[in-house]
């Protein structure tokens, strides 16, 4: 199993676009604050970025010294290389994949993250079944974007690879259905730098001050009616 060639295509050349650069900055800014809060902002000796991109997560795990060693996986060479000439003091390797298959052995790593790949994945399940055969405790990060607008998501996602769509609980169910013990399940607006980066000062300011709200107010129903940022902690199921 791998990737479809058109995926393969449309990231081949994907991260060496500088608007696409900034934005994932900013966006990996805020995946990492939630990486930390839902790890309680542990340390771990070894740690995997599965479909890392370019770089910008590892970046900021590095400068705050979340791990002894840091690795990742990426299907696209202009990714690997954008890692690569990063020099991260932490980063022992940089490998290619083929969107499935993880070249190494079971339980290699401490901790394994996927931050905004989960929605891009053609096949979901054999995909979360490798991380966690990889690593001890596994994170994945997704926009919740099925709401009563998912048709709207839809139509606006697809250009960037969308092919997947969740709530809370569906994202729950995912894992569970992929033989991974879920932990915790945390939903977060998106974070005010990212609001005004895609929809300017003033209208950026409001986005962010309704979906932080709504959320405060009316948990459970928010991601119904907005698009949220959804995290996972999980782990392999115990045999037996």
């Amino acid at each position: 199993m791998k990737i479809s060639d058109k995926l393969s295509d449309m990231y081949a050349g994907y991260y060496e676009s500088e608007a696409v650069s900034k934005k994932r900055v900013i966006a990996a800014r805020q995946s990492i604050a939630h990486i930390l809060d839902i790890t309680g902002k542990a340390h771990f000796g070894s740690v995997l970025d599965v479909g890392a991109g370019e770089g910008s997560i590892l970046a900021g795990l590095d400068e705050i010294g979340f791990a002894d060693n840091l690795h990742a996986v990426e299907i696209s060479d202009s990714g690997c290389q954008a890692i690569s000439a990063r020099n991260l003091k932490s980063l022992r390797s940089v490998q290619k994949f083929d969107g499935y298959s993880i070249p190494a052995a079971d339980d290699a790593y401490d901790f394994a993250f996927a931050a905004h790949v989960l929605e891009h994945v053609e096949y979901e399940r054999p995909f979360l079944q490798e991380v966690a055969r990889v690593a001890k405790l596994v994170y994945i990060e997704v926009p919740l974007e099925l709401t009563m607008s998912v048709e709207r998501s839809i139509r606006m996602a697809r250009p960037y690879g969308h092919l997947n769509f969740y709530t809370p609980v569906t994202l729950r169910n995912e894992m569970e259905t992929a033989g991974l013990e879920v932990l915790d399940v945390k939903v977060w607006a998106n974070s005010l730098e990212y609001e005004v980066h895609v929809s300017g000062p003033v209208k950026g300011k409001i986005n962010n001050l309704i979906r932080s709200t709504a959320l405060k107010v009316l948990p459970r129903h928010a991601p119904m009616l907005m698009t949220y940022i959804g995290g996972v902690l999980c782990r392999k199921q115990a045999e037996g």
